[in-house]
This record gives structure tokens, C-alpha cells and sequence, in this order.
């Protein structure tokens, strides 16, 4: 089969041949139609600091895709061959606290496909069955193909009631633009995200046309509350960005008791103003992954009740032609890339 290896530890990926995996006891084999480039993908590609002190040489790359079941292993029910799926990257133990009481998401030995385990950017990729996620007809391949991103995006953006709240996204990228959606689906009065690139403000004017966009180089938030008629600030915070300026922005900007549910990794040790978190008594959560597997489930039923994601995907390739997509993605005046391997 065709794979996306990161095969040397430089910069790129590389088009192999390799074998097709043969699926365990426990697993299925799926033969992949469509992937999504990630940003992680996009680490690996430039083999930064984090790529080279966390991938094994050589690993098959990626891990958002949909596909189609091809083969199951002698102890997998519930499961069908020519099945359409998508599936939780993230591979967890058995034995931890976490395992065990159910938080399966926050389990300290998970692996990644694609990153710890060969990927899914290859003609074919196993999985265990436990991590596969059957795809309704009224979701398309590309839809599938994006739902690990949009499951970091829904995760994120239900930490917290919304119905009725003001909403700030601070970091227009996919993820969360897709957040915005999100909150706007799930009832929030207001949604407001903030960047300083006028491309990605401009995707999400296209993707989320009822969201006010704000280009912080350029106007002030405070004048944003006012304009909306917002008597306080915001209720509810979602850090996308990984901007030590856009926390403390937001920070400033939330009310009394206000939330934050923070996505975005801002780089290296950053300072943070405690007494302002502190003196206005607001609650910080840390995102990672998925709630495994409460997550698929909201966001495979927003889906089919109309939450609508997909304009988010701004560009296709054939899988042979990867490199324009990595290329389209490291522009970074993208949204999400979608790679064909059909």
C-alpha cells in the first residue's frame, strides 16, 4: 500500500510502499478514502523540537480519516465489513485509575496513531475496535475525515454551559472557527473570536456568518461588549489561539465568575497575572483530545441536526500530491486540508 512516512529525521514526509497491516484479535481493518492534515502533521513535517523528542523513526503519519471496513478480527462484534467509519486516535491502557473509573480520555498512558503508532496517511490502517466510530449515511467521507478536530472543537466548547452566554474564541484556525459554530449550535447569545490575521477572520466570517469577527490589532474589545450590548463581559472563554496575550486579553475581558476552557498550548513557560484570575474567581479548564466517547456522540447528533462544519475544508488533494497540501496548510490562510486516497 501507499503510506505517508516521516521516514529520516529532517524536514518532510515521504511516499513508501509498505505492507498492509493485518488486524489482531481485537481489531479491524480499514481501508481509508479520505485524511485530514493536522497541525500536529504539520510538527512532524518541520521535525521541530517536539516532533524529534516524540516520533519514532520511521512512522506512518496521521490520524484523521474516514474509511471503510475491510477486515475484522476473530473477536470483534458489533461490526461490520464495507462499513463506513471514522475512529478515536487516541490508543488507552486498561489498567489505569482513570481506565478504570471510565475516564477513558484521561488515561496517562495513551499513545497516538500516527505519532507513538503507525497512522492512518496510508492506503490502509488497523485500529482496535473499541477506537472505531461507525459514520451515519448523512455524513460524508470529508466530514468524517475531520471529526478529530471537530471533536477538539466541540470538547472545548461544551466544558461549560453556553445557552444564553457571551462567548469569546480567542484563535480563528480551524479548530476554532469550528468552536464558534459549535457555541452558536449549542444556544450562546453572543459569539465573538478574535485573531490578528485578516485571512482567517475571513474564513470565519464564511464558515460562521452570525459570529462577530474581531481583528484585535485593530479594534478593542471593550468597544465589542458595548456594541453588543453586553452589560458586563464575557461569560465564557475558549483559548485557541496558544497566545499568552490573547489569555490575558480574555481574562480581562471576562466577567465575574467567568470560565475559560483552554485548547491552545502557548509556547514554552509563560507568565500569568494569578491575582487577576484569582480576584475574579474564574475557573480554568485544560482540554486534551476527546471525552472519550461522549464527544463523538454530541457532535455526530449536532451534525445530523444541522451544525454545519463544512466549509471549514478549503482545500482536497489527491494523496499523491500531498505536498501541495502540506504546502496549503503551512500558509497558513487555510482552513482544513483534506487528503484523497481513493
Amino acid at each position: 500500500m501507499k503510506a505517508l512516512e516521516k521516514s529520516h529525521p529532517r524536514e518532510g514526509l515521504w511516499m513508501i510502499s509498505a505492507p498492509v497491516p493485518e488486524p489482531g484479535p481485537d481489531e479491524v481493518l480499514i481501508k481509508i478514502r479520505k485524511t485530514g492534515i493536522c497541525g500536529t502533521d504539520i510538527h512532524i513535517w518541520n521535525w521541530d523540537e517536539w516532533a524529534a523528542d516524540t516520533v519514532p523513526v520511521p512512522m506512518i503519519t496521521g490520524h484523521e480519516f474516514a474509511g471503510e471496513i475491510v477486515d475484522l478480527g476473530r473477536d470483534v462484534t458489533g461490526l461490520n465489513v464495507g462499513q463506513r467509519v471514522s475512529g478515536e486516535g487516541h490508543l488507552t491502557g486498561s489498567d489505569s485509575r482513570q481506565m478504570r473509573a471510565g475516564k477513558f480520555h484521561l488515561d496517562p498512558g495513551t499513545r497516538g496513531i500516527g505519532v507513538d503508532v503507525q497512522g492512518a496517511f496510508a492506503g490502509f490502517l488497523k485500529l482496535p475496535a473499541f477506537n472505531v466510530i461507525p459514520l451515519p449515511d448523512d455524513i460524508p467521507d470529508e466530514i468524517g475525515a475531520i471529526l478529530d478536530p471537530l471533536g477538539n472543537a466541540v470538547h472545548t466548547a461544551l466544558s461549560f454551559d453556553l445557552l444564553g452566554e457571551d462567548v469569546l474564541i480567542a484563535g480563528a484556525g480551524p479548530i476554532g472557527i469550528m468552536a464558534a459554530t459549535v457555541a452558536r449550535h449549542a444556544g450562546a447569545r453572543n459569539v465573538v473570536i478574535t485573531d490578528i490575521h485578516p485571512e482567517r477572520l475571513k474564513l470565519a466570517e464564511h464558515v460562521a456568518p452570525t459570529v462577530r469577527t474581531v481583528n484585535v490589532t485593530r479594534e478593542d474589545l471593550k468597544d465589542v461588549i458595548h456594541e453588543l450590548g453586553m452589560s458586563q463581559g464575557f461569560d465564557v472563554g475558549l483559548e485557541m489561539s496558544g497566545s499568552q496575550m490573547a489569555l490575558d486579553q480574555m481574562v480581562d475581558v471576562l466577567v465575574m465568575g467567568g470560565k475559560i476552557a483552554m485548547l491552545g498550548i502557548p509556547p514554552g513557560q509563560s507568565p500569568v497575572n494569578w491575582a487577576d484570575i484569582v480576584f475574579k474567581a474564574i475557573t480554568i479548564k485544560g482540554v486534551y483530545g476527546r471525552e472519550m466517547f461522549e464527544t463523538w456522540y454530541k457532535m455526530i447528533a449536532m451534525l445530523q441536526n444541522g451544525l454545519d462544519v463544512s466549509r471549514v475544508i478549503t482545500h482536497e488533494f489527491a494523496a499523491d500530491d500531498f505536498t501541495q497540501g502540506f504546502a496549503a496548510m503551512k500558509s497558513g490562510t487555510s482552513g482544513k486540508v483534506i487528503l484523497n486516497w481513493q
